[in-house]
């Protein structure tokens, strides 16, 4: 299929290998993939190319899709839920990294007013681990910058906010925040249903390719599963930190597997 007239966002993409190209490398899906990931048709992809900036590299007369790139671009759109999807099935966080961990250096704030959301992103970079105070710093002026958040809201009442630009703090970092809300958050990003968001997951993972696997998780989580269930109902900070230690400790996928009665 002819690539869409669009600018490429990339120079020189790496070239495909077997029949088809479906011999990707890891970071990049076809358009065949790319049009699944969202639930789409292929010609909806590549209206989005044509009229919404979709990042894409054409190749050989084929569409490449950087997982990464497109992943930001859709969590702008209120397709985050979407995008969490496009993380590779292989995980970082099969090779040792934990949500438990994350979420111990964040922590859970529960009354938030909507006035107060920024202040306690800035309290949780303040503390972040495993890098300096210049780096905290930077990291909060990125913070308030215009443009410098994306919401991401991703339905039912959920965002996943993270810095819109990627980072790479070492493997020692990352952060990640429940914010259970006093009132609904007025959003500047276009609403991914009708239903206010008043819960927030906040994270800044510890390098670009772990934040597109964190958005994958988390995505996951927020669809279906036991943990999703204890955020609804307001669970008690023990109940969630158990949940999660009990995820890491069965493998990725398992704070997203519905529960049985």
């Amino acid at each position: 299929m002819n690539a869409p007239d669009q600018p490429a966002s990339h120079a020189t993409p790496p070239h495909p290998s077997g029949r088809g190209g479906t011999d990707l490398p890891d970071m990049y899906l076809n358009l065949i993939q790319i049009a699944e990931s969202f639930g789409v048709s292929e010609k909806v992809v590549e209206d989005w190319i044509r009229n919404e900036g979709l990042p894409h590299t054409p190749d050989r007369g084929r569409l490449l899709f950087d997982r990464a790139q497109v992943a930001t671009w859709a969590a702008a759109r209120g397709l985050a839920a979407q995008a969490g999807f496009l993380a590779p099935a292989a995980s970082v966080f099969t090779t040792g990294w934990r949500l438990g961990p994350l979420l111990r250096a964040g922590g859970i704030w529960r009354e938030v007013p909507e006035a107060g959301v920024a202040d306690v992103f800035q309290r949780i970079v303040t503390g972040l681990p495993g890098v300096t105070p210049p780096i905290r710093q930077l990291l909060g002026r990125r913070l308030h910058a215009p443009g410098g958040l994306t919401m991401a809201p991703v339905g039912g009442g959920f965002a996943l906010p993270h810095p819109s630009m990627r980072v790479a703090l070492g493997r020692d970092s990352g952060v990640a925040a429940i914010l259970f809300l006093r009132e609904a958050l007025t959003l500047t990003e276009p609403a991914a249903d009708a239903v206010p968001v008043n819960r927030l997951i906040f994270f800044i993972a510890p390098s670009p390719r772990a934040h597109l696997d964190l958005l994958g998780r988390l995505s996951r989580i927020l669809v279906r599963g036991p943990l999703r269930e204890l955020l609804v109902r307001g669970a008690n900070d023990n109940e969630i930190f158990a949940a999660v230690a009990a995820a890491d400790q069965a493998g990725p996928g398992a704070l997203s597997r519905e529960v049985t009665p």
